[in-house]
């Protein structure tokens, strides 16, 4: 009976004390939700542009000369402090020019495009610094658990993108669609078919969230994306006569000037079966981010004592 009763004053105790660290634990659950708008930028990684040097693959061929707009939209939800699903839908353009590089056969190809990207994507978040819960106030003076106010992840996905390559006719004329014209014999040749448009991609990517209020945040977000085709900017292999890209109806004449926009003055450099592109790696796009997101609450909302 003596070692029961200061026993049980210690549960008495520490009881209050643990169930309160589980209601702080499990604050999360009342605001799982969270809807994100960001603004930012996007390039392109592909034939077209790119360094000063004999195209390469990944990082080493970024112009940054080349970054254009981009916006999102998307709604996160939290399976857990350490784990979320995100949904975007964003909206960007991507472009290249064999202008801004000084390596001499990619500047006398002299190609160029510009194309929209609306994509779609389901991606699953890693928090690796999560959010720390603490007072609900931030009074001054009042001692105790505070809480980290940034969260940092990674993330993977799987998403869906539409693009269509287009390249200006001449200084200040009218953008045409590639896609129609079968610049490189796509369905006029029996090796080549026809590209889609629509495609699968896979985001890979890191972010970071601060919390400026309980309901309001802003983050940064940095992703690429892996795809699957390599003609993102309508190049990939090589080039073919322009008898054969002539003998389209209506529009054989255009695919004719837009395949070879070389001055021709080494004919061999674009002669057909000449390289054009670079079909052993499939081309690649990226979006960075400036987020404002708003937590939505989803369940009981539990507070701390302070």
């Amino acid at each position: 009976m003596r070692k029961f009763i200061p026993a049980l004053l210690v549960f008495l105790f520490l009881y209050p004390l643990e169930s309160e660290s589980q209601r702080l634990k499990n604050r999360w659950r009342g605001m799982r939700g969270e809807i994100n708008i960001g603004i930012g930028a996007s390039n392109f990684l592909g034939e077209l542009g790119g360094a000063d040097q004999i195209g390469t693959h990944f990082f080493k061929d970024y112009e940054w000369s080349e970054t254009q707009p981009a916006i999102q939209i998307g709604y996160r939800y939290k399976i857990s402090r350490s784990f979320s699903l995100n949904t975007h839908l964003t909206y960007g353009h991507v472009s290249g020019d064999d202008k801004t590089t000084k390596e001499f056969f990619r500047s006398y190809r002299n190609l160029s495009f510009k194309s929209h990207i609306l994509e779609w994507n389901v991606n699953g978040e890693f928090a690796f610094i999560k959010d720390q819960v603490g007072h609900r106030y931030r009074l001054r003076g009042v001692r105790g658990q505070r809480g980290y106010e940034m969260m940092s992840y990674v993330f993977v996905g799987v998403g869906l993108f539409h693009f269509n390559p287009k390249a200006q006719l001449s200084e200040g004329g009218d953008w045409v669609s590639l896609h129609p014209l079968h610049t490189e014999g796509q369905t006029l040749l029996e090796t080549r078919g026809k590209y889609r448009r629509l495609q699968f991609c896979i985001p890979v990517g890191i972010g970071f969230k601060y919390t400026i209020s309980r309901r309001w945040g802003i983050g940064i977000e940095y992703g690429i994306r892996k795809t699957f085709t390599d003609y993102i900017d309508d190049a990939s292999r090589t080039y073919v006569s322009p008898n054969i890209l002539a003998k389209q109806p209506e529009v054989g004449a255009l695919a004719v000037e837009l395949a070879d926009r070389s001055s021709k003055q080494f004919y061999y450099i674009t002669a057909p079966g000449a390289q054009r592109g670079d079909p052993r790696y499939t081309d690649s796009y990226m979006f960075g981010m400036v987020t404002i997101n708003y937590k939505l609450r989803t369940g009981r909302q539990v507070y701390p004592l302070f």
